[in-house]
């Protein structure tokens, strides 16, 4: 007799334990600051804003969400300082068991510009699949479905232009997923791009991955790699190293300095150009992000 399948990851999350580990947590980019508050009729309340190292540009936005964990109901709405209002509703386990219904909008009064976005979600033992419509782009009809039974997991996406009335992007994945690692290889852009990443828990202080990216279109011949690794160095801080194979090595330091209170730190040196006294193209580069959240 056959154990019960649990339920696959979705197509987005599929490799998401590499992805997440090489790609969280560097905040070289910029200076972040996220406020996050909650209320007792659950309301929650976040405020974030970037500073860009590079452009010197300034976004932020204010988002407030509702949430009834006993209907399955979440609202959210967000106003961006670029003048986009965006919001959301979602409805899980409402209808049925493992359903949810998701719709997405975003309106830029100043640009003109519009997007609505309906989801229907659904899962179940083994099965994970998704359908997008997209209103106001194409609109464009999109499906993916991810399988899995016994760790192996196996997934496909696909997207139709209603107007043109023809298929306009396809990819597919296969991967494993285990307890302590997973294996994921992507292929995408009509099989034009292919990724393979890997991800490791070596301890229970110690996480390892790698990512490699090969473009048939690409320019340049051979195949991006990149690798990294997360070691706590006590229940509050962690630190976490990625290097990739341009030669561009990223540090990242977290640390939790009180309960509500977290910092983190990010550091990106292209080693290719230690030495250069006004270095061109990447250049090193430096950033925070602290959040308080009550």
């Amino acid at each position: 007799m056959s154990l019960p399948q649990p339920v696959p990851p979705s197509w987005k999350d599929l490799g998401k334990s590499s992805n997440d580990l090489l790609g969280k947590d560097y905040p070289f980019h910029g200076t972040s600051l996220e406020v996050k508050t909650k209320t007792p009729s659950n309301v929650a309340f976040k405020v974030g804003g970037n500073r860009d190292s590079k452009s010197g540009a300034i976004a932020g936005d204010i988002e407030a969400k509702y949430t009834d964990k006993k209907n399955g109901l979440v609202f959210t709405e967000t106003w961006t300082t670029s003048n986009a209002l965006k919001s959301q509703l979602e409805l899980e386990n409402y209808l049925a068991k493992g359903l949810k219904l998701d719709i997405a909008t975003s309106l830029t009064p100043d640009k003109g510009q519009k997007s609505a976005l309906l989801n229907v979600i659904y899962k179940q033992s083994g099965v994970h699949t998704r359908g997008a419509f997209d209103v106001f782009k194409g609109p464009t009809f999109t499906t993916d479905t991810v399988f899995g039974r016994d760790g192996f997991l196996f997934g496909a996406e696909t997207a139709y232009n209603v107007t043109e009335g023809k298929i306009t992007r396809y990819a597919a994945a296969i991967g494993y997923n285990a307890p302590e690692y997973a294996v994921t290889v992507h292929g995408l852009n009509n099989l034009k791009t292919f990724t393979a990443s890997y991800y490791h828990r070596v301890s229970a202080d110690v996480e390892a991955g790698a990512k490699a990216v090969y473009d048939t279109k690409a320019t340049t011949s051979g195949v991006a790699l990149e690798v990294g690794t997360k070691a706590y160095l006590d229940s509050a801080a962690f630190i976490k190293a990625k290097i990739n194979n341009s030669g561009v090595l990223a540090l990242g330091y977290t640390q939790a300095l009180r309960p509500g209170v977290k910092a983190s730190f990010g550091l990106a040196l292209d080693t290719q150009r230690l030495n250069e006294i006004s270095p061109t193209g990447p250049t090193h580069k430096v950033g925070a992000n602290i959040v308080f959240e009550s």
